[in-house]
């Protein structure tokens, strides 16, 4: 049976090849440290940085490899990140709290392109611009209305681009139009993690790979922590698991639904072809529910395709051959080439659709990304290191709503496949 995938496929992220995740281990672990941190992530990272070239002794503990998670899984993506609408978040948490929110929306991108530059770390970022796709007619009258009725104040370089003139822009008539927004950038997450690595550990940082935190227990000077490798006393501790949260935290677990995303990357494509398909090197996104998402690389050699394509989860040899389905679909110009890469991640999402950041029975947290974490996780990430160090600006809009969970939910989402279905046939059907 024919296959999708080339003879020396891998089921591993594209970004490994070059940045694999690092088994650092420590020859043994501190008996005591100010702070330690569940996750080495773009979160993690950017909390211990904060804080350990605030003068705190930090040790990061991951269950996995160092660079395991959907930090070196993603696409690369970085945009402002606030899903909700503004009126939405205004109706529910009050005008002064949504311009917060859209603020550190705004802000996690123009950071995360300044610490990338002042740091000299070398993750082929670039402002290319993301080019929102609009699946239907509806959702492009949608989206230039946005366009227009952006928050005062608040607003972003954006232009409309009608369907009439999609091709300068992306090699394929099947959407309807859409939007520029003109400062969203691209990154190679793998080497941009790799970069984050290296100044924690100039920084002070002790990292542990492989040495799963199994316990916190409350102390009258902070935290007993349990891990794979022995215990280890805190006078704080930071949770940064994101869509890898488990039962440490039986709070936390109950409000963040892991989800899986899926992508692959194609065999190495002509040239000439990659610049008919995404011309003007933009990122890509569309206006599904469940959506999809496209770039090409940054040698622009291949393209990158990435979406659910599934009710559940599923193995990526299961998921790259839809997924090459469906690249095919949009862009029929690939017909004949192959799968080199196929992979997923699981992401964070949570109830309300917005990152939370936050303590709670003294563990500091920032979570919840809703699949655009990869400015604002570590946007967030260094906003908790200054709240631990009690420094103002630590304070945030995402720290001003409720963390919201729902009835029998504790961690397992057993209401993912149906919302999935029924999602997708509001996508079809335009509703």
């Amino acid at each position: 049976m024919e296959t999708v995938f080339t003879a020396d496929a891998r089921m591993t992220s594209y970004w490994w090849d070059r940045s694999p995740p690092q088994a650092l281990a420590e020859a043994g672990l501190p008996a005591k440290v100010d702070v330690l941190v569940v996750g080495s992530g773009y979160t993690g990272l950017h909390a211990a940085i904060e804080l350990a070239r605030g003068g705190r002794e930090v040790l990061i503990c991951d269950a996995e490899q160092i660079g395991f998670g959907c930090s070196t899984r993603n696409g690369g993506q970085i945009s402002t990140s606030v899903k909700p609408g503004f009126a939405t978040l205004a109706k529910a948490h009050g005008e002064a709290t949504a311009r917060r929110i859209f603020t550190d929306g705004r802000q996690s991108l123009a950071w995360t392109e300044a610490f990338i530059r002042v740091e000299g770390i070398e993750c082929d970022f670039k402002v290319v611009g993301r080019f929102h796709v609009a699946h239907d007619r509806k959702s492009f009258s949608a989206l230039t209305a946005s366009l227009k009725n952006q928050p005062k104040g608040l607003d972003v370089p954006a232009h409309v681009v009608p369907r009439a003139e999609q091709r300068s822009e992306l090699g394929t008539d099947v959407y309807h139009g859409g939007v520029v927004f003109e400062k969203h950038a691209s990154l190679d997450p793998g080497r941009y993690h790799a970069g984050l690595v290296r100044l924690a550990r100039a920084a002070g940082v002790r990292l542990a790979a492989n040495c799963k935190v199994t316990g916190l227990a409350r102390t009258a000077n902070g935290f007993t922590v349990e891990t794979a490798r022995g215990r280890v006393e805190a006078r704080n501790v930071v949770l940064a698991t994101n869509g890898y949260s488990g039962p440490l935290s039986r709070w936390h677990q109950r409000r963040i639904i892991p989800i899986g995303s899926y992508i692959v990357a194609t065999e190495e494509l002509p040239e000439t072809l990659v610049d008919e398909l995404i011309p003007r090197n933009r990122v890509v996104s569309d206006t599904r529910r469940v959506l999809y998402y496209f770039r090409a690389s940054p040698d622009r050699r291949r393209i990158l395709f990435g979406g659910r394509v599934s009710v559940a989860e599923t193995d990526p040899r299961l998921s790259g051959p839809l997924l090459h389905r469906e690249m095919q679909r949009l862009f029929p110009q690939l017909a004949g080439y192959r799968v080199s890469h196929s992979w997923m991640g699981y992401v964070g999402y949570t109830f309300d659709t917005l990152p939370h950041v936050g303590e709670r029975d003294g563990i500091h947290y920032a979570m919840g990304y809703c699949g655009s974490g990869v400015g604002m996780a570590g946007y967030l990430g260094m906003r908790v290191g200054q709240a631990i160090l009690g420094k103002p600006d630590g304070r945030t809009g995402y720290g001003e709503t409720a963390f919201p969970s729902r009835s029998y939910y504790f961690g397992k989402p057993w209401f993912l496949a149906p919302a999935v279905h029924v999602y997708r046939l509001r996508d079809r059907f335009g509703l």
